[in-house]
């Protein structure tokens, strides 16, 4: 059975009136953020359940907004999350929805566009004391929580694909601590997800990305 820390009973510090509705929220955007297209242009958040009826008195709203844009959970600006989007020129919306097809109470879908119109999505869930859950990528179910450094690798599904993301970590010397495939169909488009001990550094990303069948690759510290 898992020990729990103190921290997984108060939750962690951070500016904001709940850990699940404010450092859950924050830490999910922060996924998006790491994920997200360059060229940023419109964001919209689909929040469910818990997150749908209380998110404008808990600053869920400010906590989603502040960690798109790359905000740490102790960073003071997070009252002041939608003038900063504002002056980088980030459009954003919020919904909300009563369907019951969620696997927590505090789920939320970031829905990114760019400025071509190319969209990137996530799906995440703030599980209580500051953890998240990521449940989709565009789409695609998948899992990681953000406790390792986390590559994503979108791929088509082909043979010695696999091979090729691990000989690159294995030729930094990077140990992994999980990997999983992810795959729409077979033959077809997949995502492989790998959670490692150590940072992963550009060269690395550059390596697993100059392959032709990578769509492209993201790292989440």
């Amino acid at each position: 059975m898992k020990e729990l820390s103190v921290f997984d009973i108060i939750g962690p510090n951070m500016i904001g009136p709940s850990s699940a509705h404010t450092t859950g929220a924050l830490k999910i955007a922060k996924v998006a953020y790491q994920l997200a297209p360059k060229k940023l242009d419109k964001v919209t958040f689909i929040l469910y359940g818990s997150f749908a009826k209380t998110y404008k008195n808990h600053g869920t709203d400010r906590a989603l907004v502040a960690g798109l844009l790359g905000m740490n959970q102790e960073d003071e600006r997070i009252k002041d999350a939608f003038i900063c989007a504002r002056e980088k020129g980030l459009n954003y919306e919020f919904r909300t929805s009563d369907s019951a097809h969620i696997k927590h109470p505090n789920t939320v879908d970031i829905i990114m566009q760019d400025t071509e119109g190319n969209t990137i999505s996530i799906t995440g869930s703030s599980i209580g004391a500051g953890a998240i859950n990521i449940d989709k990528v565009n789409g695609m179910e998948v899992f990681f929580n953000g406790e390792y450094h986390t590559l994503l690798v979108r791929h088509q599904d082909q043979p010695g694909l696999v091979a090729h993301i691990t000989n690159c970590l294995n030729n930094w010397k990077i140990n992994i601590a999980y990997m999983r495939v992810y795959r729409e169909h077979n033959g077809k488009m997949a995502s492989t997800i790998v959670e490692v001990d150590e940072a992963i550094c550009s060269q690395v990303l550059d390596a697993i990305s100059n392959h032709i069948a990578v769509q492209y690759a993201r790292i989440i510290h």
